[in-house]
Protein backbone atom coordinates (compact mmCIF):
# COMPACT_ATOMS: atom_id res chain seq x y z
CA UNK A 1 0.00 0.00 0.00
CA UNK A 2 1.57 3.34 -1.03
CA UNK A 3 2.05 5.99 1.63
CA UNK A 4 -0.25 8.89 0.68
CA UNK A 5 -0.47 12.45 1.94
CA UNK A 6 -2.40 15.54 0.99
CA UNK A 7 -1.04 19.10 0.95
CA UNK A 8 -3.79 21.69 0.56
CA UNK A 9 -3.84 25.42 0.13
CA UNK A 10 -5.01 28.23 -2.07
CA UNK A 11 -1.66 28.34 -3.95
CA UNK A 12 -2.46 31.77 -5.40
CA UNK A 13 0.20 31.42 -6.73
CA UNK A 14 2.37 28.46 -5.83
CA UNK A 15 5.74 29.69 -4.53
CA UNK A 16 9.17 28.16 -4.06
CA UNK A 17 8.19 27.75 -0.40
CA UNK A 18 5.32 25.49 -1.43
CA UNK A 19 7.45 23.50 -3.87
CA UNK A 20 10.11 23.11 -1.18
CA UNK A 21 7.55 21.46 1.12
CA UNK A 22 6.24 19.32 -1.75
CA UNK A 23 9.70 18.01 -2.62
CA UNK A 24 10.69 17.42 0.99
CA UNK A 25 7.43 15.61 1.81
CA UNK A 26 8.15 13.21 -1.06
CA UNK A 27 11.06 11.95 1.01
CA UNK A 28 8.58 10.20 3.33
CA UNK A 29 5.47 9.62 1.19
CA UNK A 30 5.13 7.73 -2.07
CA UNK A 31 2.42 9.98 -3.48
CA UNK A 32 1.36 13.51 -2.61
CA UNK A 33 -1.94 15.03 -3.63
CA UNK A 34 -1.63 18.80 -3.88
CA UNK A 35 -5.15 20.09 -3.38
CA UNK A 36 -6.22 23.55 -4.49
CA UNK A 37 -8.90 24.94 -2.21
CA UNK A 38 -11.82 26.63 -3.94
CA UNK A 39 -12.59 29.36 -1.43
CA UNK A 40 -15.52 31.49 -2.57
CA UNK A 41 -14.85 34.00 0.22
CA UNK A 42 -11.37 34.76 -1.12
CA UNK A 43 -10.74 36.96 -4.15
CA UNK A 44 -8.13 34.96 -6.06
CA UNK A 45 -5.78 36.34 -8.69
CA UNK A 46 -5.69 33.04 -10.59
CA UNK A 47 -8.61 30.74 -11.39
CA UNK A 48 -8.60 27.24 -9.91
CA UNK A 49 -7.66 25.85 -13.33
CA UNK A 50 -4.77 28.30 -13.67
CA UNK A 51 -3.51 27.42 -10.19
CA UNK A 52 -3.67 23.70 -10.99
CA UNK A 53 -1.67 24.27 -14.19
CA UNK A 54 0.92 26.40 -12.37
CA UNK A 55 1.35 23.73 -9.69
CA UNK A 56 1.84 21.09 -12.39
CA UNK A 57 4.47 23.31 -14.03
CA UNK A 58 6.21 23.99 -10.71
CA UNK A 59 6.52 20.28 -9.84
CA UNK A 60 7.81 19.68 -13.35
CA UNK A 61 5.77 16.59 -14.09
CA UNK A 62 6.82 14.58 -11.03
CA UNK A 63 4.62 11.46 -11.31
CA UNK A 64 4.44 11.20 -7.52
CA UNK A 65 2.46 14.47 -7.37
CA UNK A 66 -1.21 14.65 -8.30
CA UNK A 67 -2.94 18.03 -8.49
CA UNK A 68 -6.63 18.23 -7.59
CA UNK A 69 -9.10 20.88 -6.46
CA UNK A 70 -11.77 20.65 -3.80
CA UNK A 71 -14.60 22.52 -2.13
CA UNK A 72 -15.76 22.16 1.42
CA UNK A 73 -13.96 20.55 4.32
CA UNK A 74 -10.41 19.41 3.69
CA UNK A 75 -10.78 16.44 6.01
CA UNK A 76 -13.85 15.20 4.09
CA UNK A 77 -11.96 15.51 0.80
CA UNK A 78 -9.03 13.57 2.28
CA UNK A 79 -11.33 10.85 3.62
CA UNK A 80 -13.06 10.57 0.22
CA UNK A 81 -9.65 9.93 -1.35
CA UNK A 82 -8.62 7.60 1.50
CA UNK A 83 -5.62 9.79 2.35
CA UNK A 84 -4.54 9.37 6.00
CA UNK A 85 -2.04 12.24 6.33
CA UNK A 86 -2.34 15.99 5.88
CA UNK A 87 0.80 18.06 5.31
CA UNK A 88 0.73 21.61 6.66
CA UNK A 89 3.44 24.24 6.45
CA UNK A 90 4.38 26.51 9.34
CA UNK A 91 6.33 29.59 8.30
CA UNK A 92 6.08 31.50 11.55
CA UNK A 93 4.89 31.13 15.11
CA UNK A 94 1.80 33.11 14.09
CA UNK A 95 0.77 30.21 11.79
CA UNK A 96 0.95 27.69 14.62
CA UNK A 97 -2.14 28.58 16.65
CA UNK A 98 -4.50 28.49 13.66
CA UNK A 99 -2.95 25.31 12.24
CA UNK A 100 -3.01 23.60 15.65
CA UNK A 101 -6.73 24.37 16.09
CA UNK A 102 -7.41 23.15 12.55
CA UNK A 103 -5.51 19.91 13.20
CA UNK A 104 -7.54 19.31 16.36
CA UNK A 105 -10.82 19.94 14.53
CA UNK A 106 -9.72 17.58 11.76
CA UNK A 107 -8.90 14.95 14.37
CA UNK A 108 -12.35 15.47 15.89
CA UNK A 109 -13.97 14.97 12.46
CA UNK A 110 -11.67 12.10 11.43
CA UNK A 111 -9.94 10.49 14.44
CA UNK A 112 -7.55 8.43 12.31
CA UNK A 113 -6.39 11.42 10.22
CA UNK A 114 -2.89 12.64 11.07
CA UNK A 115 -1.50 16.12 10.47
CA UNK A 116 2.22 16.56 9.86
CA UNK A 117 3.60 20.06 10.35
CA UNK A 118 6.62 21.01 8.28
CA UNK A 119 8.79 24.08 8.64
CA UNK A 120 10.18 25.65 5.50
CA UNK A 121 13.80 25.68 4.44
CA UNK A 122 15.63 28.73 5.74
CA UNK A 123 15.87 30.26 2.29
CA UNK A 124 12.07 30.09 1.72
CA UNK A 125 10.78 31.05 5.17
CA UNK A 126 9.88 34.61 4.20
CA UNK A 127 8.03 33.71 0.98
CA UNK A 128 4.25 33.94 0.91
CA UNK A 129 1.84 34.05 -2.01
CA UNK A 130 0.49 37.42 -0.94
CA UNK A 131 3.98 38.94 -0.78
CA UNK A 132 4.86 37.46 -4.18
CA UNK A 133 1.68 38.97 -5.68
CA UNK A 134 2.52 42.35 -4.17
CA UNK A 135 6.09 42.36 -5.47
CA UNK A 136 4.96 41.18 -8.91
CA UNK A 137 2.18 43.79 -9.05
CA UNK A 138 4.75 46.57 -8.75
CA UNK A 139 7.23 44.98 -11.16
CA UNK A 140 9.69 43.71 -8.56
CA UNK A 141 12.04 40.79 -9.11
CA UNK A 142 10.34 37.49 -8.23
CA UNK A 143 12.88 35.27 -9.98
CA UNK A 144 14.01 33.47 -6.82
CA UNK A 145 10.53 33.29 -5.30
CA UNK A 146 8.57 31.25 -7.85
CA UNK A 147 9.01 28.81 -10.72
CA UNK A 148 9.66 30.55 -14.09
CA UNK A 149 6.19 29.52 -15.36
CA UNK A 150 4.61 31.21 -12.34
CA UNK A 151 6.71 34.35 -12.83
CA UNK A 152 5.56 34.51 -16.47
CA UNK A 153 1.91 34.06 -15.48
CA UNK A 154 2.20 36.82 -12.87
CA UNK A 155 3.79 39.21 -15.38
CA UNK A 156 0.95 38.48 -17.82
CA UNK A 157 -1.74 39.02 -15.16
CA UNK A 158 -0.34 42.33 -14.05
CA UNK A 159 0.46 43.65 -17.53
CA UNK A 160 -3.29 43.57 -18.31
CA UNK A 161 -4.19 45.74 -15.32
Amino acid sequence: MPRLALYAGSFDPITNGHTDLIRRSLQFVDKLIVAVAMNVQKQSLFTVEEREALIAAAVEGDPRVEVRSFEGLLVEFAMKLDVPVLIRGLRAVSDYEYEYQMALMNRHLAPTMETVFMVPSLDTTYISSSMVREVAKFGGDITNLVHPAVAKALREKYSRG
